[in-house]
């Protein structure tokens, strides 16, 4: 090269490759003939980095190119066969890549989250400990390092695994150099995923081993008269007035509309408070059962959530569930709320209206329900339930308004006055 010769810059060459023929397809399925055999040939990353470069550079000439498009309809395009093929090599490339170290870190770093984000039975936790001591014996025999679990609760065993991570990151191990050391460390990891495969988790027990798991079935002796045994135990938690386990049951096998049922039927009776968090949930999805359970609980920190319902008309049986839940609650901000139900449509929702009033005892209900109890086009039970709440109510005023009816048609109306009578007479002096 004269003096006067420069060296070709990168723009250079870049504008004679922009300036090259294109190839057709002959010339590509050509290269890509080649790029075949040197991907059989390479055994070292370096050389399967040449491969790729090589496969970039035919995708470009693929995309350059004029290729013909098929006679035939049914025939594939030649674009489409040969992006095909580029598309196979890329993948035989990528799986003669590696094992690389950071392979094995992501596996473990993988089950160090797996051990703390799952729950576990007795016996997988102490399968784990086996496994994780098992590859900490690997890693360290492989790396010559001593790497000890620090414990066998799972935060221990899963700390053990980030530090062996740790230790299998630091040893700046090579694709080629290292390669008998990494296919150790993966084979290590690989038996790592399969122990904890194998320990047992908690979602590999089966509904009845779960609950027997939690003492579910501890109140069983060794018969029981009534199937399914879940019938039994529930029945012996109530006594117990243990609502955690009944609300256990109902975790477990809630999808079965009669255990269910009986499981709801049974919180209904026991009114504990322990269920208060799971039926408010209930409830917030209009779930009838619940808010019967809450009426039973009475706190009032459900009335935000289920007054409301005292205005579904168009679901009266919801409510009059809720009527009456209200009612049991027994705090006075709801009068008014359900006072205004004594004019509903429904017969029904009129008379639970009346008697959640009774329950509630506000004084303030005496007027309005002395009015229902004196309408004769009013239906007798809705009468009677009036009269009913004037005597729950209870104070001299209510009693007289009910007392007044003792000669009346219905002889419904007539009990209830009556006790209303009865209660003036005892609270009189002699």
């Amino acid at each position: 090269m004269s003096d006067g010769d420069e060296e070709p810059t990168d723009a250079d060459e870049a504008a004679g490759e922009e300036n090259a023929p294109a190839l057709d397809a002959d010339a590509i399925e050509e290269r890509l003939d080649e790029a075949e055999a040197a991907l059989e040939d390479a055994e070292t990353e370096a050389a399967l980095d040449e491969v790729e470069d090589t496969l970039d550079e035919i995708e470009g000439a693929i995309e350059a190119a004029s290729l013909p498009e098929p006679e035939d309809e049914d025939e594939e395009p030649v674009a489409d066969r040969l992006e095909t093929r580029l598309s196979d090599l890329r993948d035989e490339l990528e799986g003669k890549r590696g094992p690389y170290a950071e392979d094995v870190v992501e596996t473990v770093e993988s089950a160090a989250s797996t051990i703390t984000d799952t729950r576990w039975t007795e016996a997988g936790e102490a399968d784990l400990v086996d496994v994780i001591g098992a590859f900490a014996d690997s890693v360290n025999e492989t790396l010559g390092t001593d790497v000890r679990p620090a414990g066998e609760d799972l935060d221990a065993l899963a700390e053990t695994l980030s530090d062996l991570a740790g230790a299998v990151g630091d040893a700046g191990l090579d694709a080629d150099e290292d390669a008998d050391t990494i296919a150790a460390l993966v084979e290590a990891a690989d038996d790592l995923e399969a122990g904890l495969d194998d320990a047992q988790a908690w979602d590999d027990l089966s509904v009845r081993q779960k609950l027997q798991a939690e003492g579910f079935y501890d109140v069983l002796g060794q018969k029981h008269k009534d199937y399914p045994p879940e019938w039994s135990a529930l029945k012996e938690w109530e006594k117990r007035d243990d609502a955690e386990k009944v609300l256990l049951l109902l975790d477990h096998m809630g999808d079965s509309g009669f255990i269910e049922a009986h499981c709801l039927d049974t919180l209904e009776r026991m009114g504990n408070p322990a269920a208060f968090d799971e039926m408010m949930a209930r409830a917030e999805k209009r779930g009838k059962p619940a808010i019967a359970v809450l009426g039973k609980i009475a706190d009032e920190a459900a009335l935000e959530t289920i007054q409301e319902y005292v205005d579904a008309d168009s679901d009266p049986v919801l409510q009059r569930v809720t009527l009456r839940a209200v009612g049991e609650i027994g705090s006075e901000e709801s009068t008014q709320a359900v006072a205004n139900k004594l004019v509903a449509d429904n017969q029904t929702t009129r008379s639970r209206a009346a008697r959640a009033l009774g329950m509630l005892g506000d004084a303030r209900a005496i007027d309005p329900l002395a009015d229902v109890l004196g309408d004769a086009d009013e239906a007798a039970p809705v009468r009677a339930s009036a009269a009913w709440a004037l005597v729950q109510i209870g104070t001299q005023r209510a009693l007289e308004a009910a007392a007044a009816y003792a000669d009346a048609d219905s002889y419904i109306v007539q009990v209830e006055a009556e006790v209303a009578d009865e209660a003036l007479k005892a609270e009189a002096p002699v």
